[in-house]
């Protein structure tokens, strides 16, 4: 959590730092055990972000849809689409409305 290198030179700010890094990593951890597919399991939370989400991607809109269009090195398709599917599958169902 890098807890040693806050930069902040007082004490409050150096400790609000070190709370957002936890808050971090506990979401990520959270993320990874709940939205990331078993082939990826054992990744780090470092290459978790490194590699699905740090990438260099291109937004392409289409009419109806948007397309992302990225180098396929950094992470399958077929992988990117199970993360994505994982993550949606976390929303919760929408509220029913009273008429």
């Amino acid at each position: 959590m890098k807890g040693t290198r806050l930069s902040c030179r007082s004490f409050d700010a150096n400790a609000v730092c070190l709370q957002l890094y936890a808050l971090a990593y506990n979401l990520g951890s959270f993320l990874r055990t709940l939205a990331i597919p078993e082939a990826i399991a054992e990744w780090s939370l470092t290459t978790l972000r490194e590699k699905p989400i740090k990438i260099g991607a291109k937004v392409v809109s289409h009419g109806r849809y948007v397309a992302f269009q990225m180098a396929g090195i950094a992470i399958p398709r077929k992988l990117f689409a199970a993360i994505v599917e994982g993550i949606v599958a976390l929303r919760s169902p929408p509220l029913a409305t009273a008429t």
